[in-house]
């Protein structure tokens, strides 16, 4: 399969580094799959679309940086992705969804109660029920297939596309996931915001404070967030030479994994 590194949404947080909205486009024998979307056209035609937090996070709300836009740029029609992997209901990941309605939206189980069905008083708060309100075709999954690389809760989604793995990583949100892609010369985990800095993983040895104030204020269960960390920083430090991690902000990633690609 190929993979196209995608930036759908750069971001200028107060006091923390230009953060990306990474996200994926895999050619697969079954169409095109998304992997987040990042910010949509209809984010950058209505900025209050996603909330006071745009005042925090101010994206530059450019439609050339939305999937839709780089789809097209790459030959290919907004009607050619056919999935969408999710990693979790923040704004910064489905914005664009309403871009490709015709989609099968696959999630967990868990992340569509906590945002759409049975949210807490914080996840009300959390959440944008405008990034859903055309009715996106919701595919819920639970992981309860393979391990996959010492991760126990793990899915392949063969119905979408063999090399496709689901990986159940709560924690962020109450039913975040990561999700592995088989790219032929490697698999790429993108681990969504189940880290926010390459130097979580032991990438550089200061992470940005702003960050380590936003990651557990964010967290749906900070103690969970805290294990998620240690069990990827092992991971990392295996230096698997088939295997790229990834997150959805940290702007020094992206970058190495477009030039690598």
């Amino acid at each position: 399969m190929k993979v196209h590194h995608l930036n759908c949404g750069t971001m200028h947080p107060g006091g923390a580094p230009t953060m990306v909205c990474h996200v994926l486009l895999v050619e697969t024998d079954n169409g095109l799959v998304l992997l987040d979307t990042g910010y949509g056209t209809h984010d950058c035609d209505d900025h209050t679309r996603i909330g006071p937090s745009r005042h925090y996070l101010k994206p530059t709300f450019d439609h050339g940086e939305t999937a839709a836009r780089q789809v097209e740029r790459l030959g290919f029609t907004r009607d050619d992705v056919r999935h969408i992997l999710v990693t979790h209901f923040d704004i910064d990941h489905i914005g664009g969804l309403s871009d490709f309605p015709d989609a099968q939206i696959h999630v967990t189980a868990a992340e569509v109660l906590g945002a759409v069905r049975e949210p807490t008083f914080r996840e009300k708060v959390r959440f944008r029920p405008a990034q859903w309100a055309h009715g996106p075709k919701l595919v819920e999954h639970t992981a309860d297939g393979e391990k996959w690389r010492g991760f126990a809760a793990a899915k392949e989604l063969d119905d979408i596309s063999p090399g496709i793995v689901l990986v159940s990583l709560p924690g962020h949100s109450r039913g975040h996931a990561c999700f592995a892609v088989d790219a032929g010369h490697r698999w790429v985990l993108h681990c969504g915001d189940a880290f926010y800095d390459s130097g979580t993983l032991g990438g550089r040895s200061e992470i940005p404070r702003a960050v380590k104030i936003l990651e557990p204020m964010l967290a749906f269960d900070r103690k969970q967030v805290r294990n998620n960390h240690a069990r990827l920083a092992e991971l990392y430090h295996r230096r698997e030479p088939d295997l790229l991690m990834i997150c959805a902000h940290d702007t020094s990633l992206y970058e190495h994994a477009k030039a690598t690609a």
